[in-house]
């Protein structure tokens, strides 16, 4: 691709978020220009370099300067939005560092992989170079998680700081653009955790042994017994059967459909769980978690297991985004497969199979 337009697209990038940014803003949706602009950074640093990723942080401070920031259509800054528009600066510059770095590192892959396709000899020092670079690439995974909190720690310290000591001071707005800037470091976080998480199930060593669900479920429901305490959820828990698997990835992936029909049933007065098995193919064992909340609309079940995927906005539910796609991803690497059905305002099921033992 040409430089011109790796440029003219990371250009065409801002240049729909701020469309995005005003629609939204046009409609009576708040706040919304900020993670707009930082996804396309993101995406042009990601896809298109440095370079690219640069002129589009330069473009979306302009851009969030001039149309989202008092006085409008004016490149001039209230004292007022400094610290906002720091913030966003801040985060935009975090997010292209980061995806720079990914990127490099997904380019250093590419470039291992193409020398293994042509020199294919000395298999087993190959593969002992291969598990030495995985190990060090886990490492780099948690050093760059330190070296992000880091500076997400300072921006919320601060942030917090300013609004002990300057809350008085500050009018309404510049309280909530503080109070922003406080959420939106709380989420980061969240997300680097996920994230990390996520990305450890591909890579740690799978420990298989025969693997009670039964058990694995008394465990999750005594551990989400606070999290349900005062609410009405009537519980109807079938016999589930023993697989063989990873005890520690099979406890996350049973948690993570539990939690997700407790979260989701939570503006139900009465609210309604069951738990057992269904009919599969013979060799294959199948576990329901079905539940009487909000639900879906079938059209997106493909969107459903996707990292970063909500069909339900932030506000109503919380979430990163990433939890049903970790349960994917542990199911598949037991053999499995996952899936559901849901209706809007009907209830979702979600099913996952298992070898049998």
């Amino acid at each position: 691709m040409s430089a011109i337009r790796q440029y003219g697209i990371a250009v065409g990038l801002v240049a729909i978020a701020l469309g995005l940014g005003l629609l939204a803003e046009a409609a009576g949706l708040q706040n919304l220009e900020m993670p707009l602009f930082l996804m396309a950074i993101a995406v042009a640093v990601w896809y298109l370099g440095p370079a690219p990723g640069a002129v589009a942080i330069v473009l979306a401070a302009f851009g969030f300067n001039f149309f989202f920031t008092e006085p409008r259509y004016s490149l001039y800054m209230q004292p007022s939005d400094a610290a906002h528009f720091i913030a966003f600066i801040l985060f935009a510059i975090l997010i292209g560092w980061f995806a720079s770095l990914r990127r490099s590192v997904e380019k250093d892959l590419r470039g291992a992989r193409d020398e293994l396709a042509k020199a294919n000899v000395d298999l087993e020092k190959r593969t002992h170079e291969l598990e030495v670079t995985n190990k060090e690439l886990e490492a780099f995974a948690y050093s760059t998680s330190h070296d992000l909190r880091a500076p997400l720690r300072h921006v919320a310290g601060f942030s917090e700081l300013l609004q002990k000591h300057a809350g008085a001071t500050l009018d309404e707005k510049s309280r909530r653009y503080v109070a922003m800037l406080l959420e939106s470091s709380k989420k980061m976080g969240l997300l680097i955790d996920d994230l990390l998480a996520f990305s450890r199930i591909g890579r740690i060593e799978a420990h298989n042994t025969l693997v009670s669900l039964e058990q694995l479920l008394r465990e999750v429901l005594a551990e989400i017994e606070r999290d349900t305490e005062g609410r009405d959820i009537a519980w109807k828990v079938s016999p589930l059967p023993t697989v063989h698997g990873d005890r520690a990835m099979l406890r996350v992936a049973l948690f993570n459909l539990v939690t997700n029909a407790v979260k989701f049933t939570r503006t139900r007065p009465h609210a309604e769980i069951e738990i057992g098995c269904a009919e599969g193919k013979p060799d294959e064992v199948v576990v329901f978690v079905k539940d009487n909340g909000v639900g879906f609309d079938m059209k997106y079940l493909n969107k459903l297991f996707g990292v970063f995927q909500r069909l339900h906005r932030p506000e109503y539910f919380e979430g990163t985004g990433i939890g049903l796609a970790t349960v994917q991803r542990i199911i598949v690497r037991h053999g499995g497969r996952v899936w559901a059905e849901g209706a809007v305002d009907g209830g979702a099921t979600f099913y996952f199979s298992a070898p049998k033992p």
